[in-house]
């Protein structure tokens, strides 16, 4: 039997709110707790480097995906179980999507929402049909759930589709939910 692996999406940079940051150490914390593995971005530094130590000081895996471009620029975290060195951001998402079981997505900037609005689409699309997790801890996405509620009331997106993914408000909440689903 294969590990239960977590994707989670989230920020290069550490947020001036440390609510954000002791989510992503309690996600990270629960990962490891739950003997599940992580996949992520494969940085040292901002969210993604906390969510990485957290699961790593709970001794779990950790499997870094990371392109040749940013693996300088992004600090790669040398202490993870493996890095994954890529040729670009497209293989990189797609090697994510292949070793993941669910997508979480934590609060972060243009990167994350790009491998959000991807990985969204391609499970619109059919081509996976894992969980997907959107944590939105102290309203951060409230801006972008009203843009899909407006883009939906003026039918570019189907109203159905608002159901390919799931809302969280915070970490509790979050792994509960994934709990349902392994």
């Amino acid at each position: 039997m294969t590990k239960t692996r977590i994707c989670v999406y989230c920020g290069s940079r550490l947020p001036e709110s440390t609510g954000i940051i002791s989510l992503a150490k309690q996600v990270g914390d629960e990962i490891a707790k739950r003997n599940w593995g992580l996949v992520y971005g494969g940085g040292k530094v901002g969210i993604m480097g906390v969510i990485a130590d957290s699961v790593l000081e709970q001794n779990g895996e950790v499997i870094g995906i990371i392109p040749t471009a940013l693996k300088k620029a992004e600090v790669v975290h040398t202490g993870v179980t493996q890095v994954i060195e890529t040729p670009d951001m497209h293989s990189r998402k797609a090697k994510m999507e292949k070793l993941s079981d669910a997508f979480v997505i934590l609060p972060g900037g243009f990167g994350t929402l790009d491998e959000f609005f991807e990985i969204l689409t391609w499970k619109q699309l059919g081509f996976h049909s894992k969980p997907i997790i959107l944590v939105n801890q102290s309203e951060y996405f409230d801006g972008l759930t009203q843009f899909l509620d407006t883009a939906i009331g003026l039918d570019f997106i189907k109203e159905t589709n608002r159901s390919l993914f799931q809302i969280t408000k915070d970490s509790n909440e979050t792994l509960e939910l994934l709990d349902t689903y392994f």
